[in-house]
């Protein structure tokens, strides 16, 4: 009870922390890569705009990725930055199973001086829209 009462009588500090709550994780969010949909990956990658990074591993890789992705599992992304130094120049979208892991990677690669993008959903949501994977 007495923490409904001092939510009544502190509504604005309250208010404030909530904001600055929200603020830091959109701030969050972004330093890892803005999100972006499957439709403008699909653009980005058709035009060259972009390169995309598949960060799960490869057996999941070889089951199925999108065409002309890069295969970089997430564990071995930090001894494996330099294949990524042609790309520069480029966007990178990473892509993951469900969109859990891309910000971490996307964070250590905008670190670097990447532009980063996060595939909204990873390639589960590639995969819900029904759109075309590549088997090896």
């Amino acid at each position: 009870m007495d923490f409904f009462v001092f939510i009544s009588e502190q509504w604005i500090l309250v208010s404030v922390l909530l904001v600055l709550i929200y603020l830091f994780a959109i701030n969050e969010r972004i330093k890892s890569g803005k999100p972006i949909s499957v439709h403008a990956v699909t653009r980005m990658l058709n035009s060259e705009e972009a390169v995309l990074l598949d960060v799960r591993d490869s057996k999941e890789f070889k089951s199925g990725h999108i065409a002309g992705a890069l295969n970089i599992p997430q564990a071995k992304l930090q001894d494996k930055l330099s294949e990524l130094d042609r790309y520069r120049e480029k966007v990178i979208i990473v892509a993951d199973k469900v969109g859990q892991q891309a910000g971490a990677v996307g964070r250590k690669l905008q670190q670097q001086g990447f532009q980063v993008f996060r595939l909204t959903g990873g390639m589960m949501e590639w995969q819900n829209q029904n759109l075309p994977v590549v088997k090896n």
